[in-house]
């Protein structure tokens, strides 16, 4: 669902299939970016239906306005979804949210825009910040962190094999001008690797290393991955959509652990007695159609895992 807003969903059937299992049901979509699955979700609800949409990028809040804001069974929060607990406590749906979805990463258009900076294929200023307002940028980051956090962050974050000597050629860098442009980083990095991978510029894993610390995306993901628990009512769908590996394995590892019965909501004491699981987990990973991948490349490292929640919250 392109139109006029520059992004088309991912995975867009697949995921609204699973979710809404309830057309009067309560649902929260944790990242609206440009509002495809928003407005899917939308179409598949009857008149007593709500939706609950969440992004921290306040061109999504214009956005979410013009396509939507004539719709009472719709409601735009700009925060991020780490939050999502508190947001459902303050509207009085905790335990009640018949399904949540997060499609994770970064969407077209702010990819797609230099001003941006998230992007080494258009020059523009290295911010990388999903809300910003909020925040360093990526060029404050990079000129105060240390050889060692750096490399850190790219090999954690990036899963990048020449990390150290990146961080180091970075540092370098810096003493002769800040690094304040994508194009110069993404300059820098190419110099610094001495192969790169078929198909892929080798400040691939730079730029999503940066962009993940910079917005605390795991950290974020943590914390409304252990909210799902908290908010979803007996039956409720969480569909999340991933777009690299540590996204992937943070879903399948707390699905995992919910399974077992050892992942509690946040803030409540460790059950008495034996675990009791919480979620499982709704067939097998779904990846995007190959005539999915064709139509638009970004879908194709997305994986989506879908569980329900299991008893009473």
């Amino acid at each position: 669902m392109a139109g006029g807003f520059g992004h088309e969903a991912v995975l867009l059937d697949e995921a609204v299939d699973a979710l809404v299992t309830d057309p009067a049901g309560c649902y929260i979509d944790g990242t609206f970016g440009r509002g495809g699955h928003s407005g899917a979700i939308l179409g598949r609800l009857g008149s007593a239906g709500r939706l609950l949409a969440i992004d921290r990028d306040p061109d999504a809040g214009r956005v979410a306005r013009e396509r939507f804001g004539d719709d009472s069974r719709f409601e735009f929060i700009q925060g991020s979804f780490a939050q999502l607990a508190e947001y459902a406590r303050e509207r009085g749906v905790e335990g009640r949210v018949a399904g949540l979805l997060l499609d994770l990463g970064v969407s077209s258009p702010q990819l797609d825009d230099p001003e941006r900076g998230f992007s080494f294929l258009r020059d523009g200023p290295l911010d990388m910040r999903m809300d910003p307002s909020a925040g360093p940028t990526a060029a404050e980051w990079l000129a105060r962190a240390t050889e060692g956090e750096i490399a850190d962050v790219l090999w954690r974050f990036g899963e990048e094999r020449y990390a150290r000597r990146i961080a180091a050629a970075i540092v370098r860098a810096r003493r002769e001008a800040p690094i304040a442009r994508t194009a110069r980083l993404a300059e820098i990095v190419a110099a610094a690797c001495p192969t790169r991978e078929r198909g892929q510029h080798p400040a691939t894993r730079t730029f999503q290393a940066v962009r993940i610390h910079v917005n605390r995306e795991l950290e974020a993901l943590e914390a409304a991955l252990a909210a799902a628990v908290e908010v979803l009512a007996p039956g409720g769908r969480l569909v999340v959509i991933s777009f690299h590996s540590l996204e992937d394995r943070l879903v399948k590892r707390f699905i995992r652990r919910c399974q077992r019965g050892d992942a509690p909501p946040r803030g409540l004491p460790l059950p008495a007695g034996e675990p009791r699981p919480t979620l499982r987990a709704l067939g097998r990973p779904v990846r995007p159609s190959d005539e999915e991948c064709r139509r638009n490349r970004r879908a194709r490292s997305a994986v989506m895992r879908v569980a329900e929640r299991l008893g009473a919250p």
